[in-house]
């Protein structure tokens, strides 16, 4: 039985990247460079009204709990593609933060549209209650690997 669900688990969220990967690759994004555009989307939208500023490109590896340097050529394709850009900080000039330009913004509204529309229709095939505990299970089991 756990054999199996492990086994679902992984063939369910390879098909949820796949069916993902498609769209973003139509819009000459990677799995990586969505996850980065989102999370700085994200962190704007969170931070409206506040006196906060962009993240840093540490606080955004953090954010995204990738390392530091990993997230170094990711970014550099956003910044190639007109997405995001660099810019330094007042405080401290050395640190760079990072900002959605508004094609970025542009881009994460339609591709956050897309994904949406994907959840719901691959959603809207299954039963309600079993979706509600698979959520429960998931979260479960995250919080027991989180812990261990």
């Amino acid at each position: 039985m756990s054999e199996r669900f492990t086994q679902a688990l992984q063939a369910g969220s390879r098909a949820w990247r796949q069916a993902l990967e498609r769209q973003l690759k139509a819009c000459g994004l990677t799995a990586a460079g969505w996850s980065a555009v989102a999370a700085l989307a994200e962190l704007d939208r969170a931070a409206e009204g506040e006196e906060a500023r962009p993240p840093s490109q540490t606080e955004l590896a953090q954010h995204l709990g990738v390392d530091g340097a990993t997230l170094v050529a990711t970014i550099d394709r956003l910044a190639a593609s007109n997405l995001i850009e660099r810019t330094p900080s007042r405080r401290d000039r050395r640190v760079k933060l990072i900002v959605l330009t508004p094609q970025g913004r542009t881009l994460e509204e339609k591709l956050r549209a897309q994904a949406e529309r994907l959840r719901r229709d691959a959603l809207a095939r299954l039963d309600p209650t079993q979706v509600a505990a698979a959520a429960a299970v998931l979260e479960s089991l995250q919080q027991a690997l989180e812990s261990a």
